[in-house]
């Protein structure tokens, strides 16, 4: 009687073990299945199937690029935009850029290089998805492609959130956006106690002396956020290929306190053109050039927008913000979502906002 019950023991215990182990094989067959697709959730809401495993990468919008630099796949980059070469931090973290293919030159694309990209995925810029010739030429190659467009903070932060979820780097993407946060939150925790008729009036000029700011964008958002008023956001703007635009005679009738801008030499001609002369922040000296890192701190497409904040915040009020270290903050910020070490040199390159970008005929 013991024997026959020793044996059926031993049945269900090998019975156990061995329907275990069918289960687990298939849960980690199924995890490493490279050929199964995903779907991701682009920024205009597509629904795109991409492969599991994602090896080349084509980031035809400039701030894919710093992003997926970013999540620790920039070596994986093989197609890009001119701009990319041009941004010199950016060359010196990730050098293959340097061979990568050039696709893509603002609203045209050239098949032939697309092809020999060999691309696995691409991110595109929202205002070639609405380019119908542009769309057919990629789709020809049927190479999955996501689309990423942002005019609010959170919407660049989700477009964060999509390219981490594509290549593979979800954590890391949650990481920047928590920091992004933090850093939002920390403004605002101290701006919120200025009163408004004590706040700092600002003119951001974009690249251009006369490109600015209109509402429902980021930099509308970030320079609210610090606690400065914008002068070009309640004003009827010239809208020019996806630019705004004012006139001369509109900043000097806004006449700020404060000028801000982040393309090199722009502030030497606003504070030596005699036009500009009559301007209390010319006649102050408060024209102040922003920084530029992987990117032109501040433009509408940058992925240093966080450090923006700090730094235009601390800028501003510095009575309030004595607390905050811009060289700190951007050796953490390097040091954490790019894990590149800076030197206190480069660091004052960064924050001069000079030399940090080749001229578009210097690209090689």
């Amino acid at each position: 009687m013991f024997k026959n019950l020793y044996r059926v023991i031993i049945f269900f215990l090998v019975l156990f073990i061995t329907v275990n182990f069918l289960f687990i094989a298939g849960a980690l067959a199924g995890n490493n299945d490279s050929t199964a697709d995903r779907i991701i959730v682009d920024c205009i809401g597509r629904e795109v199937k991409i492969p599991q495993k994602v090896e080349k990468i084509g980031c035809l919008f400039a701030f894919t690029g710093h992003a997926v630099g970013m999540l620790d796949r920039g070596n994986d980059i093989v197609a890009i935009v001119e701009g990319l070469k041009r941004d010199i931090l950016f060359t010196d973290m990730f050098p293959n850029i340097n061979n990568a293919l050039i696709p893509s030159l603002s609203s045209n694309l050239n098949i032939e290089e697309l092809a020999r990209s060999n691309c696995d995925l691409l991110f595109i810029k929202g205002e070639n998805a609405i380019n119908e010739g542009y769309i057919a030429q990629v789709e020809k190659f049927n190479i999955p492609y996501l689309v990423v467009d942002f005019h609010s903070i959170k919407e660049h932060q989700y477009a964060v959130e999509m390219i981490g979820q594509a290549i593979g780097r979800n954590e890391e993407a949650k990481q920047f956006n928590h920091y992004y946060q933090d850093c939002i939150q920390r403004v605002q925790e101290k701006v919120k106690m200025i009163p408004l008729s004590e706040r700092i009036t600002v003119f951001h000029a974009v690249n251009e002396a006369t490109r600015t700011d209109a509402r429902n964008t980021i930099p509308a958002e970030w320079i609210e956020i610090t606690g400065a008023i914008n002068v070009s956001l309640d004003s009827d703007l010239e809208f020019l290929d996806n630019k705004y635009f004012t006139s001369l005679e509109q900043i000097l009738l806004w006449d700020p306190e404060v000028i801000l801008v982040n393309q090199e030499h722009v502030d030497e001609y606003i504070l030596t053109n005699e036009q500009w002369a009559n301007l209390q922040a010319v006649k102050n000296q408060r024209v102040y050039k922003m920084p530029n890192g992987v990117s032109r701190w501040g433009h509408p497409n940058s992925l240093e927008t966080p450090l923006a904040i700090l730094w235009t915040a601390k800028l501003l009020y510095p009575d309030l913000f004595e607390e905050i270290d811009i060289y700190e903050e951007v050796k953490y910020f390097y040091r954490n979502f790019y894990e590149w070490e800076l030197s206190n040199q480069y660091v004052e390159k960064i924050l001069s906002g000079e030399g940090m970008r080749l001229r578009r005929g210097d690209v090689q």
